[in-house]
């Protein structure tokens, strides 16, 4: 593959939950000196509680107004505010067992530890395994369906000007990061 010149790069790395978006994302800002922009620490609220959709909106629109930006995220509910600004899409297509055990472990150390992740939000036992709302649940129940949309995002060239980056194995992205 070859290297991507990071200047006016826009770009979004999409995936399933639990893919490793926030990791690649992460790895490819520190590469190129971009900034990082986390979808979900501006979607969700102290005490998961979701933000509100015209305020997310307007907060989205905020953090990508600039000429260079890494975007982690899936959120629909502002594609068509973040989806025509990428230069580019690094899309982590995984299979199901490696994206479920991916969950099952970062749910784990999340759990014991005590992680913060955004807002003071915090995965819990009780959250992650015994709940409706469960992230792991969340994996199992979009998977297939995530793949299909992104894969007919991509074949609908609904957004001519991306150029995508698909990755099926993580050894891929990890290889493309070095």
């Amino acid at each position: 593959m070859q290297a991507i010149d990071p200047s006016g790069m826009r770009a979004l790395v999409i995936g399933n939950s639990c893919a490793g978006k926030s990791t690649f994302a992460r790895a490819l800002a520190a590469n190129t000196s971009l900034p990082l922009i986390e979808l979900d620490a501006l979607y969700w609220e102290p005490h998961w509680q979701p933000k509100e959709r015209s305020t997310f909106r307007r907060e989205v629109a905020r953090a990508i107004a600039g000429n260079c930006w890494i975007v982690v995220g899936n959120y629909s509910s502002v594609r068509d505010v973040v989806w025509p600004r990428p230069t580019m899409v690094f899309w982590l297509n995984y299979g199901f067992p490696i994206v479920f055990a991916r969950a099952l472990r970062r749910t784990i150390r999340r759990s014991v530890t005590g992680e913060e992740l955004w807002n003071g939000n915090r995965e819990s036992w009780r959250r992650s395994f015994l709940s409706s709302d469960s992230i792991l649940w969340w994996v199992i129940t979009t998977h297939q369906r995530r793949r299909r949309e992104f894969a007919a995002l991509r074949a609908a060239n609904a957004y001519p000007a991306l150029s995508w980056v698909e990755f099926r194995r993580p050894a891929d992205a990890a290889s493309f990061l070095r």
